[in-house]
């Protein structure tokens, strides 16, 4: 038996739909300005840049139901409506007609972000990490099977925070596909099961503050429920 200096982490994991067995993470892929508005509104044109990827660590994980405190360091908050994909096997430049058969499933997602971090960031050439792969900052929701749920191709993706609507379209109106993601992922490292991969955002993001409760649903995956607590303290 291997013998460590330290206790090895934990796990991380999501739930399943349907059963108490659950999901383990190996590592979070996101695709960065993956609908067209979405990429304006962030000032970028997207018809003439290729798809982008950025990671979160996987303990960033953070089930359905749960109170996420207000992050330190930021003062604008925000929450991102995603589809995320649960892989299932491991592979290398994957075509995109091959590309379904390594999903195992699929989730609503939500990648929360501290803009103001990420966009300083941005502006000075830096990588992401601080703005976006922080603590507990990739809500997950539980993860429905291919074989139950089947491939999705389009269907709402809708985002409400207190009951009002902020971002509402479809999954059709994804720039890049999902197997058109997951084909370019693999040309660039082998992906894995246990790969999550959040798929991008539309348009409409904003902040959230203390006492907010987001809630983000996709058509066949239900919804996931987020509260956000008081401001974190690090002493």
């Amino acid at each position: 038996m291997t013998q460590y200096v330290i206790t090895p982490p934990a796990v991380a994991s999501v739930a399943v739909a349907g059963s108490e067995e659950r999901f383990p993470v190996r590592r979070i892929f996101c695709v960065g300005r993956n609908y067209a508005a979405h990429a304006r509104e962030m000032g970028r044109d997207p018809d003439r840049e290729p798809p982008f990827f950025f990671t979160k660590p996987a303990d960033a994980v953070v089930d359905d139901n749960q109170r996420v405190a207000y992050p330190p360091e930021t003062n604008n908050f925000h929450y991102e409506a995603e589809l995320v994909i649960a892989l299932g096997k491991a592979g290398v430049n994957i075509s995109e007609e091959q590309a379904l058969d390594y999903i195992w499933g699929y989730a609503v997602g939500n990648d929360l972000t501290r803009r103001d971090l990420q966009l300083a960031a941005r502006e000075q050439g830096r990588p992401w990490d601080w703005g976006k792969a922080f603590d507990r900052s990739a809500v997950c929701g539980p993860i429905h099977p291919v074989s139950e749920v089947g491939h999705l191709k389009q269907g709402s993706i809708r985002l409400t925070v207190n009951g009002s609507v902020k971002q509402d379209a479809d999954l059709t109106e994804l720039i890049w596909s999902v197997p058109e993601i997951v084909a370019i992922l693999s040309r660039t490292m082998e992906i894995k099961a246990g790969d999550l991969v959040y798929t991008g955002t539309p348009a409409g993001v904003g902040p959230l503050v203390p006492g907010d409760v987001c809630v983000v649903e996709i058509a066949g995956l239900g919804s996931v429920t987020t509260t956000i607590g008081e401001r974190a303290v690090h002493e």
